[in-house]
């Protein structure tokens, strides 16, 4: 960063284990203004496009500038928290010395979730922010930046869509269950997953792929779609969603007992959990590359 908040190198105060509900409070100040920025950038236009683990894992300017922004804005809030960042890792800071744990709250960050649509105009990306205490996830804030919707939740209270407390979809049979899902960017897995969804497709509704994981998961939790599966998410990718997809009554788990991670994040409310699973085990969703 630019600069560093005073007392940055000390460690945190004793017994620090703030109420979630204070973290609710920055997290929602920060993404309304990083999504912002996040707007300002793409109404200026795409530049500097790089590529990170394949050719088409894009990462832009904006992607950078807009995790700088979250990092600098979070702790000038609270300046002994780590922060995990998509782009920059646990080491946000400019002097690098996030490495030593100095609070018990972690944020995870994904400062432009579906990048690629980002680039293309699509009006599906948005800023993810959770926090976590001692790992647990105790709040999550994912807001779409193109159309200012914003999601949040915080453990044992609920999630919420501007004002409306969030239940998750009433379908009960996978037949007639519109399903979300998202692919990787590494060949080999995307073939995976496309015959993973080959035999998904005529056991549902129909599938949707929105592009945003983040978004997928508080879709879900809102009901816009039933169900949402995918491979090979990060942390920062499903921590803020999951919790809102969570804390709307769904069940947000791997398969065959694991927690969600990369090699599968399940959401589904409890009438249709345990079909979409299993199907999902027998057609072995989390296995390939």
């Amino acid at each position: 960063m630019a600069s560093e908040p005073a007392g940055l190198g000390a460690a945190a105060p004793a017994g620090d284990r703030p109420d979630p509900r204070e973290l609710l409070e920055i997290a929602e100040d920060v993404a309304a203004e990083a999504a912002a920025l996040a707007v300002r950038f793409r109404a200026k236009g795409i530049r500097d496009i790089d590529t990170k683990s394949t050719a088409t894992d894009l990462v832009t300017a904006a992607d950078r500038a807009v995790e700088r922004l979250i990092a600098e804005r979070l702790y000038e809030h609270r300046p002994y928290d780590e922060i995990l960042g998509e782009e920059y890792g646990a080491a946000s800071r400019e002097d690098g010395r996030s490495e030593t744990p100095r609070s018990a709250v972690r944020w995870v960050v994904d400062p432009i979730d579906g990048t690629v649509n980002y680039v293309y105009g699509l009006p599906q990306y948005a800023v993810s922010l959770a926090a976590q205490i001692d790992g647990v996830t105790v709040v999550g804030v994912v807001r779409n930046a193109a159309s200012g919707e914003q999601w949040s939740a915080v453990r044992g209270r609920g999630a919420w869509r501007d004002g409306s407390r969030l239940t998750g979809s009433p379908e009960t049979e996978l037949g007639q269950s519109l399903i979300a899902t998202g692919f990787g960017y590494a060949a080999d897995r995307r073939e995976h997953q496309a015959q993973v969804l080959a035999r998904v497709l005529p056991a549902v509704r129909d599938i949707r792929r929105f592009g945003a994981a983040s978004l997928d998961l508080c879709f879900a939790a809102e009901g816009l779609v039933d169900a949402y599966f995918e491979k090979g998410l990060n942390l920062w990718d499903h921590a803020a969603g999951g919790l809102v997809a969570a804390e709307a009554g769904l069940i947000v788990s791997g398969l065959r007992g694991a927690p969600p991670g990369p090699d599968m994040v399940v959401a589904a409310p409890p009438a249709l959990y345990p079909a979409l699973h299993d199907l999902l085990v027998e057609l072995d969703a989390d296995g390939g590359p």
